[in-house]
């Protein structure tokens, strides 16, 4: 019985990992580096895997400069500069604050503290306390617990309940500061998430973000996530959300890509079809996404995201070419939707890339070949 088990294992494995490793034109697979048959990225001009960044879905040269300043100097000022000067109703606000909470939380996962060491992260506090009435530093502080708890605390348990409530009161603070920011509202959304808010009481906060920013694509996702099955809501309550929100899109909007999103939160654990990524479902929401990128302004500071999701489901779809399209525009940059859900983004991103240019070059391509 034992041995049946093992085959039948063995059978599932070979069915989830064939279609993915193999082309009607030939295989496609990885092979190690420096063997003669390897497609090596770096022929593209891609950067190495060690090179990527982690920290940003795309480049925001004025946030990595702050950033290095900031963490460098342990001075929070250029932090509170950069926010002022950055539109309280756009996609790239919401982008800085989470990325300056995140250097915080990492900074205090890295430097704990103790008794003659001082905490990562006392930038923060420090602009908390010296200037408790700037907007800036209440958001990035608001979003720090609300990472916090979701990275040091069990769902569930008191501690992340107690964390999560602290950042509820955090994002009421930072609201009185910035009355037409919507920014605290979308913190608040994850707090929604963790503390299960109920759907009466998520549709609140919602209502508030729509009147500050209807077509605010990063607030679309974390919202998305609350109508997940695996949180508070279903499949389709999640499809309906996604689709009604492209539906209503402005044009040259990203928010026509919001089904891949809903589709990618509900894949199944183990796919025994090989055709799913061909599938109807799958195929509808790669289009939207592409006419979405091919839409949107070149500066979209969301765009990024929704390439990086187009590469992991182009290349599941064996649509190599349309892949390496995407991979030219957002290369050296991985803290995006679907490889930061790894414990290793740059690995997992450079799995994907080198499944692309070998994919590719099966197919008669070559870095002659690629438009850019």
């Amino acid at each position: 019985m034992e041995i049946l088990w093992v085959l039948i294992a063995l059978l599932m494995i070979g069915f989830v990992l064939l279609p993915f490793l193999r082309r009607r034109r030939g295989a496609v697979g990885l092979v190690p580096a420096g063997h003669p048959d390897a497609a090596d990225p770096a022929n593209y001009g891609f950067a190495r895997q060690e090179e990527l960044d982690i920290r940003m879905p795309g480049p925001d040269q004025d946030l990595l400069d702050v950033l290095d300043v900031v963490q460098r100097t342990q001075d929070y000022r250029a932090a509170q500069q950069l926010l002022a000067g950055t539109p309280a109703d756009g996609e790239q606000r919401w982008q800085r604050v989470q990325a300056f909470a995140g250097a915080a939380s990492l900074e205090l996962a890295q430097r704990p503290g103790g008794v003659s060491e001082t905490p990562g992260g006392q930038w923060l506090r420090v602009w908390r306390s010296e200037a408790p009435k700037d907007a800036g530093g209440a958001a990035v502080h608001a979003e720090f617990l609300a990472q916090q708890a979701w990275r040091t605390a069990a769902p569930g348990s008191d501690e992340f309940r107690i964390i999560m409530e602290e950042a509820k009161a955090a994002c009421g603070e930072a609201a009185l500061l910035a009355p037409g920011d919507p920014v605290p509202y979308i913190v608040e959304l994850s707090v929604a998430r963790g503390l299960a808010y109920s759907q009466q009481e998520f549709e609140q906060v919602w209502l508030k973000i729509l009147d500050r920013a209807p077509a605010h694509m990063g607030a679309h996702l974390a919202a998305l996530h609350y109508w997940c099955e695996k949180w508070h809501g279903s499949r389709q309550q999640a499809y309906d959300f996604a689709e009604a929100a492209a539906a209503r899109a402005p044009e040259g909007s990203l928010l026509a890509a919001m089904p891949l999103f809903a589709v990618f939160e509900h894949l199944p654990e183990v796919n025994l079809v090989s055709g799913f990524y061909q599938s109807e479902v799958v195929s509808k929401a790669i289009h939207g996404a592409l006419h979405a990128v091919h839409s949107a302004r070149a500066d979209d500071p969301m765009l990024a995201h929704v390439r990086h999701m187009l590469i992991f489901f182009l290349v599941r779809s064996e649509r190599w070419a349309e892949a390496m399209g995407q991979l030219i525009h957002v290369d050296g940059h991985v803290g995006a939707l679907p490889w930061t859900l790894s414990p290793d983004p740059a690995a997992e991103f450079a799995v994907y890339r080198a499944l692309a240019v070998a994919g590719y070059e099966a197919n008669g391509g070559s870095p002659a070949t690629l438009p850019h």
